[in-house]
């Protein structure tokens, strides 16, 4: 059996150790699927809790039926979704956007101090990356979903087909169409060596 799903079972029969366990285990994972969502740090850890709440809430149903990342990260997506459905527009990243906090102005000064990588640099880095992040976004909701886990995450087309509760023929799908929709939209900003990679 799935080691995660065992200590999901234990947690279920009153070992709390074993909740605290998974926590450890799969926190930063949550988060990154999250950010890669909303693109908000800080909103991203907050939203970490509510999915670990929820799988503290869902303890006495829980059944092992798949692996037990594909029922957290099923979790985790819908919770992003109705995040998403709830604000009045989806989050997008401004090219143009001023550093708005000492926290970032932080950030960025440490970066720019830093001598390995040139100002230049770093700032190409950060618009090749709010593009790519605003063409993520710009998907259709099931290329996007899939896009996430597929890329950020490394999840088997199996697993994304299992937590979007579809065929894997249709995740294949989605994630043909993403592909060629990203590379359409980034394809004017990168060269042709650069969109290939996507």
């Amino acid at each position: 059996m799935d080691p995660d799903a065992s200590l999901m079972l234990q947690f279920k029969n009153g070992d709390i150790s074993s909740f605290e366990e998974l926590v450890k285990k799969h926190k930063q994972n949550v988060i990154n699927i999250i950010y890669h969502f909303i693109g908000d740090k800080e909103e991203a850890e907050d939203l970490a809790i509510e999915v670990f709440l929820r799988v503290y809430q869902a303890r006495e149903k829980y059944k092992p039926t798949a692996k037990f990342t594909t029922w957290l990260y099923k979790i985790t997506t819908n919770l992003c979704l109705n995040k998403i459905r709830r604000k009045e527009r989806p989050r997008t990243v401004s090219l143009n956007k001023p550093v708005s906090t000492e926290k970032e102005e932080k950030e960025l000064l440490e970066e720019i101090a830093d001598p390995s990588p040139s100002p230049q640099k770093i700032l190409e880095e950060r618009e090749k990356k709010a593009l790519i992040r605003k063409a993520i976004d710009s998907l259709p909701k099931k290329q996007k979903i899939a896009t996430i886990l597929r890329v950020y995450e490394g999840l088997s087309y199996k697993e994304i087909s299992e937590i979007l509760s579809c065929s894997v023929k249709s995740v294949e799908r989605s994630l043909y169409w993403a592909r060629n929709n990203l590379k359409e939209k980034l394809t004017p900003y990168f060269t042709s060596e650069t969109s290939e990679k996507i």
